[in-house]
């Protein structure tokens, strides 16, 4: 572990943000123009006396989970995150951790996204971020760890994972999940975790044995699709897809018409968050 070295790319790193550029206010008494070191931290959901202790060339050898969440925080391309890696004295990223590094790009779209559900998935259907929007609409999934982390296979081995869609849209998810998988697979190859999942999947699911034998393939996203809030009901969405060059990432961007029902839906919970609603009113 380099300490110098790791302490001086953190903090040139961290002076080269702008609040802007991870969605966040400037604030009037700003002095530093780059980030302070506890919006990093909070960026990257460790604490500021750790960070701080890393660019005081003091701190512990970070763990692999900590330093992906460094580089995600920073906003650090694939080269500049296995970099970090290296001088932190560990290996170059895992497959896991490599696969799952937010796009930069992506999450500099997704940062200026505060008023409509938003969140990045990889080609494993796994959320790698999301906004607070899409938080309270699907739950928050940064608690996820394993094969639980793919929507893919929470769909096929998790019953309350499918009661988001209407009941009458679920076998038509069901066909899309595996399409996109296949797609996935056909990219990566057997041997990759995209592989690994459809072996995990066939044992456990029959379901997902029969639509894998199928040999559906694409790379698809209703254009127009119903989600069911536990509290709120049906909202109809139109959803947008904006993909990385080499396909491994997905953002999605969920808007409803304006002036509709939905919209309205969608406002509420801008203003309530992940908080659950009293829908039994007072006793």
């Amino acid at each position: 572990m380099d300490r110098v070295e790791l302490a001086a790319f953190l903090r040139r790193h961290r002076e080269q943000l702008r609040p802007e550029d991870v969605g966040l206010p400037a604030g009037p008494r700003r002095r530093a123009t780059g980030l302070r070191r506890e919006e990093v931290a909070a960026l990257a959901a460790m604490s500021a006396d750790y960070y701080t202790r890393l660019e005081q060339q003091r701190g512990p050898q970070p763990s692999e989970q900590m330093l992906a969440a460094l580089a995600r925080a920073l906003r650090l391309t694939g080269d500049e995150r296995d970099y970090l890696f290296r001088v932190a004295g560990r290996n170059a990223p895992t497959a896991v951790v490599a696969t799952t590094h937010v796009a930069p790009a992506l999450q500099r779209v997704l940062d200026r996204l505060s008023d409509t559900p938003a969140l990045i998935l990889s080609n494993l259907g796994e959320t790698l971020v999301q906004n607070g929007m899409a938080q309270a609409l699907y739950g928050d999934r940064s608690h996820l760890t394993g094969w639980a982390r793919s929507e893919i296979y929470r769909w096929f081995t998790d019953p309350a994972e499918r009661l988001i869609y209407p009941e009458h849209d679920r076998d038509r998810q069901s066909r899309a999940l595996v399409a996109n998988l296949r797609a996935a697979h056909g990219s990566m190859g057997p041997r990759s975790r995209a592989g690994e999942l459809v072996r995990v999947l066939t044992k456990v699911s029959p379901e997902f044995a029969e639509l894998w034998e199928r040999h559906e393939v694409a790379k698809r996203f209703a254009d127009h699709k119903v989600l069911v809030h536990p509290q709120l009901g049906e909202i109809e969405v139109d959803c947008q897809v904006l993909f990385t060059e080499d396909q491994s990432q997905a953002l999605l961007v969920l808007t409803a018409a304006p002036r509709t029902e939905a919209a309205e839906k969608l406002q509420l919970l801008g203003v309530v968050g992940s908080e659950r609603f009293d829908t039994a009113g007072p006793s």
